[in-house]
């Protein structure tokens, strides 16, 4: 199967390309820096074709269709909207707004960005599934802590946008789908994460695998548990 990371060079994302190759997948690397294609370059030396690196960043117009256009000259079969940013933990007084503007733009804009440029080639490919890489603290309903308005803000966004392109989506045989993965051990994650980065990916990678058409518009989290709105 043929696989699209965006985020792909570190964290979760790093992680999706090493176990897509591992089992055999061709996958497709969206890289925000030139740093971010270095640190692949070792898994590409092993995987040779069946990994392509390629510029992306998620916030850029231009730098989305670009990408898509590269990648959309074969058919796609999964695509996985990864990259995401934290933007600043902080109380009330202290919310920064251009801060929360480029949280959303990264993490509420740029999966429907990806997602819209590359229905081309997700038309043509075989299994048409879009998994978004999302958290719990999106959800209204466990939303007990407060705190955190970017990250917190932009992930609801993020979920709504997913509920509503699976409606779209749906008559073309699409399933889409929001991944909450754990606090995982990753730079985002912090030192205090309690899960480790392949325990996380493998048990999302399960979750994708046993897509149907009714899971489409659905919350689950990476033991396929479904988790509240």
């Amino acid at each position: 199967m043929r696989y699209v990371i965006t985020g792909a060079s570190r964290g979760i994302g790093f992680e999706f390309v090493q176990q897509l190759l591992l089992r055999g997948d061709t996958v497709e690397a969206g890289v925000r820096s030139p740093e971010g294609a270095r640190r692949l370059e070792p898994l590409k030396h092993k995987a040779g074709n069946r990994l392509r690196i390629h510029a992306l960043d998620v916030g850029d117009d231009a730098s989305v269709r670009a990408f898509a256009t590269n990648v959309c000259t074969s058919p796609v079969d999964v695509l996985i909207n990864n990259a995401g940013v934290a933007g600043l933990w902080c109380a009330l007084s202290d919310v920064d707004y251009a801060d929360m503007a480029r949280t959303f733009t990264i993490n509420a804009l740029g999966p429907l960005r990806v997602t819209n440029a590359m229905l081309p080639g997700l038309r043509r490919g075989a299994l048409r599934r879009v998994a978004h890489v999302t958290s719990r603290m999106g959800s209204l309903a466990e939303n007990t802590d407060g705190g955190a308005y970017a990250y917190r803000m932009s992930k609801a966004a993020l979920n709504m946008a997913v509920r509503t392109l699976s409606t779209d989506l749906r008559p073309e045989g699409f399933v889409t789908v929001l991944l909450h993965p754990g606090w995982v051990q990753t730079d985002m994650g912090g030192p205090d994460a309690t899960l480790p980065a392949p325990d996380s990916v493998r048990g999302m990678l399960r979750v994708i695998d046993g897509l149907s058409p009714e899971h489409s518009g659905r919350f689950f989290d990476y033991q396929g548990a479904e988790v509240p709105w």
